[in-house]
């Protein structure tokens, strides 16, 4: 069966892709010439597509609902963490935190979207992932991560 990741995230995500904190994510950078709005969409596209392509015992019970959401607000952090910035230290080890503070206050979130959230940065962060779909975040964000900080 043919997916299109696309529709996917726009059915379950169009309120956040819609958000001002959303809008506002296009003027931050994330990896290289990447901004985060389009590195949380990348995100969340290799969700999917994980997700459709996970043998049945793994798949089964699996909520896409949450798979997109807490991807789409995985580095929901607001801010340039590029620029000098007393609290922009440590951007790596913080900004799940960050994320989440601002995710739930726009946002209303499932514990499956606040773990994903949280533990994103696992191995960087802890404690490890709880759910099965906050381990496919861990997976595709370092993919795309790595796609956009070596892209030619």
């Amino acid at each position: 069966m043919k997916i299109n990741p696309l529709i996917i995230v726009q059915h379950y995500g169009r309120d956040i892709l819609e958000s001002p904190g959303m809008e506002m994510s296009k003027g931050f950078m994330q990896h290289g010439d990447t901004s985060v709005f389009a590195h949380s969409l990348a995100v969340a596209l290799i969700c999917v597509q994980i997700a459709y392509f996970l043998p049945k015992f793994l798949s089964k019970h699996l909520n896409k609902r949450a798979l997109v959401r807490g991807a789409l607000l995985h580095d929901y952090f607001l801010y340039d963490w590029h620029t000098k910035h007393e609290g922009h230290s440590l951007h790596g080890f913080f900004h799940p935190g960050r994320a989440l503070k601002n995710a739930e206050r726009d946002f209303s979130l499932s514990p499956t979207e606040r773990n994903m959230i949280k533990t994103h940065m696992f191995p960087l962060t802890l404690p490890p992932p709880r759910y099965k779909e906050s381990w496919i975040l861990v997976v595709a964000d370092k993919v795309c991560a790595i796609k956009e900080t070596f892209k030619k």
